[in-house]
């Protein structure tokens, strides 16, 4: 089976997450695409998010009509620091084929990642690339102790000695994002059509954001 994964902190879920997480699916033929929260994000350790119940359950609103799409609590059960490749190792041995879905802004800091060199050898890779940033020179964003294992396919696809891909894949640039949205929310203002509506009633009905 082929799967998706697509981690975060989701804080909370919004329409751009879900609109990125349909195109790659659709793309690249993802049987299940799987929505990761973090318990505890490595690089945004002291960063304040809200607990892990209550994006849990937006998540699990905001995907309820996609057959495709699945939450899952492994890291959050898991509990402590989010670390990328034991998940990976996780669906890993699942699987037959594991896509990993990644930002272009966080790859490019993919050498600061636990085992970031095992994580090219146990996955293939797609990092999210925005219109923004057309002028990006994607064979730059790779560390330079990764770079000799890889070979170009072509403008935006490389491939790992050990046989993995990685796809430098055009994304639907939504400008929306969970900091803006807390934002609006925190001060009353109206965020609809920036998140399902599930999400919006469960925001507005439990007052998240408003402290």
């Amino acid at each position: 089976m082929r799967v998706g994964l697509f981690g975060g902190t989701f804080d909370p879920v919004h329409n751009g997450h879900l609109r990125v997480a349909e195109e790659v699916r659709e793309h690249f033929g993802l049987e299940k695409l799987y929505f990761i929260p973090a318990s505890v994000q490595p690089l945004k350790r002291h960063t304040k998010v809200s607990v892990a119940v209550e994006r849990m359950k937006m998540l699990r609103m905001a995907i309820r009509s996609n057959k495709f799409f699945y939450a899952s609590p492994v890291e959050i059960q898991r509990g402590g620091i989010s670390y990328s490749i034991e998940t990976i190792n996780v669906f890993a041995a699942q699987h037959d084929e594991v896509y990993f879905l990644v930002g272009l802004d966080a790859f490019s800091e993919i050498d600061q990642w636990k085992d970031y060199r095992r994580i090219f050898e146990e996955t293939h890779l797609v990092i999210l690339a925005r219109p923004v940033h057309a002028r990006v020179d994607y064979r730059d964003l790779f560390p330079p102790d990764v770079k000799p294992d890889v070979r170009i396919i072509d403008d935006t696809t490389y491939e790992h000695r050990c046989g993995k891909t990685i796809f430098f894949h055009r994304v639907t640039q939504l400008d929306v994002s969970s900091t803006m949205i807390r934002q609006l929310a925190h001060r009353g203002a109206s965020i609809k059509y920036l998140v399902p509506y599930s999400v919006e009633r469960y925001i507005k009905q439990g007052g998240l954001y408003t402290k």
